[in-house]
């Protein structure tokens, strides 16, 4: 019998997972390509053979999304069966299926896998902390989780959704317990954002591209795993709690956007973050939806607190505000905590730098126009920093406000007076989360 002819359509991480979990080492399927999107320069590699098993010694292109109904094309043609596996996320409904018209236009089968499919199962205990958009809010939830299984003295271990932009061989299991573990796998920016607070509180996290190995090591010191979920994707494992964050700043996105709307669907716990910057009828909106959608999940609303290093640096100063990259990009937000600080600490304006946008800084502008006067903090790589930088110094401000996870000064040469912005879950959230952790897991 003919192998069926397999296309997995994603943005270096889903896409890898699906693979290892229902295809590799699979005789009957014949995975031809890879294909990728939203992230910068991840097409025109290789799945290494190294990580591919048996039956790919040569490994598997990844190719660029447009490249797909050719594919598909070609394929057909010669008299094969195709399937077109859809695999990552933050994306409309409508996305998706222009997606699928395309390939099935050319004649192949259109696949969305089950989150539960895709699960690996621990032998721990898992919280998964995931979102309907990027940007939720899922990183401080998270260290919420953290604490509290912390001062119930368990040692909680978190596994963070895939960032896999360097050599896929050496990211295959990566641990992060001190910072020069950063530097070990050269983080990029993204990267550091979500490892570097966990190793702030002395915490270990996992990450990678081979999610049942990476399992199999955190349990060796976990009591507790934490899935600490990327973009609106569902959990890599098996959850015996789901946690769910939701963003008044876009209500009716938790219905609309792909699989953010799978995981508002199976929550255990609503935390519905933001509300002190939020309008109170989009918040009670959401209520609404949650009520509607889901109503035996727990519903949690949260105050994000935000504090300033240096408010002088912003009251009655002409700022730029960088805030966390993929939150402005895909993530389609309009503020961010750089924006909502600077508001409210009396920034006299917030300065534009789009004219002075430098090379990739620039194309992210032209690829994501209703980004607005934020600049996005985009360092996927090596020369995105560096254009980051040139930005960042070319800007007429008198200050500069950053918002991002990290404090951008130990990653980039600002050349003028600085302030950051930091963000964690409201007290009342954080007490609430507890006692429902608690409950679960004493």
């Amino acid at each position: 019998m003919a192998k069926r002819k397999v296309i997995i359509v994603g943005a270096a991480g889903r896409d890898f997972h699906n693979f290892n979990l229902l295809y590799r080492d699979m005789d009957e399927f014949d995975v031809i390509a890879f294909t990728a999107a939203q992230i910068p320069d991840i097409d025109g590699r290789k799945y290494p053979a190294e990580l591919s098993g048996k039956n790919y010694p040569q490994g598997i292109p990844i190719v660029d999304e447009k490249e797909l109904p050719m594919l598909v094309e070609r394929e057909h043609s010669a008299g094969n069966v195709v399937d077109v596996v859809f695999s990552y996320s933050d994306v409309t409904h409508t996305h998706v299926m222009q997606v699928g018209s395309a390939a099935m236009a050319k004649g192949a089968n259109f696949l969305l896998l089950s989150p539960t499919e895709t699960m690996v199962e621990s032998v721990k205990p898992v919280i998964s902390i995931c979102a309907v958009r990027t940007g939720c809010g899922k990183s401080q939830t998270t260290r919420a989780v953290s604490d509290c299984l912390t001062e119930m003295g368990k040692k909680a271990v978190a596994i963070r959704h895939p960032m896999p932009y360097g050599n896929l061989v050496k990211q295959k299991i990566q641990r992060y317990a001190e910072t020069a573990d950063l530097a070990k796998y050269e983080c990029t920016i993204e990267e550091m954002e979500e490892y570097e607070p966990h190793i702030d509180r002395g915490r270990v996290i996992y990450a990678g591209v081979d999610y049942e190995a990476i399992t199999k090591e955190a349990e060796k010191e976990a009591d507790v795993i934490i899935w600490d979920g990327g973009n609106n994707d569902t959990p890599f494992l098996k959850s015996d709690l789901e946690i769910v964050v939701l963003d008044p700043h876009r209500t009716g996105h938790e219905l609309m956007y792909h699989p953010g709307n799978t995981n508002f669907l199976r929550a255990d716990v609503f935390v519905i973050n933001k509300i002190d910057s939020a309008d109170p009828k989009d918040v009670e909106t959401l209520v609404d939806h949650c009520i509607k959608h889901n109503p035996t999940a727990a519903i949690i609303k949260a105050e994000s607190t935000l504090t300033v290093d240096d408010p002088s640096l912003i009251k009655g100063k002409r700022v730029l505000v960088v805030e966390d990259g993929p939150t402005l990009t895909h993530g389609e937000m309009k503020i961010g905590a750089g924006t909502v600080a600077s508001k409210r600490n009396g920034a006299a304006e917030l300065v534009d730098p789009r004219g002075v946008a430098v090379d990739t800084i620039k194309e992210t502008y032209k690829k994501y126009p209703g980004i607005g006067v934020l600049l996005p903090a985009m360092g996927y790589g090596e020369k995105q920093i560096k254009d980051l930088e040139a930005t960042i110094n070319s800007v007429d401000c008198d200050s500069v406000v950053i918002a991002t996870p990290i404090d951008l000064n130990r990653i980039v040469d600002i050349k003028k007076p600085s302030t950051r912005v930091q963000y964690e879950l409201g007290a009342d959230a954080v007490q609430q989360l507890s006692e429902i952790i608690r409950k679960k897991f004493q």
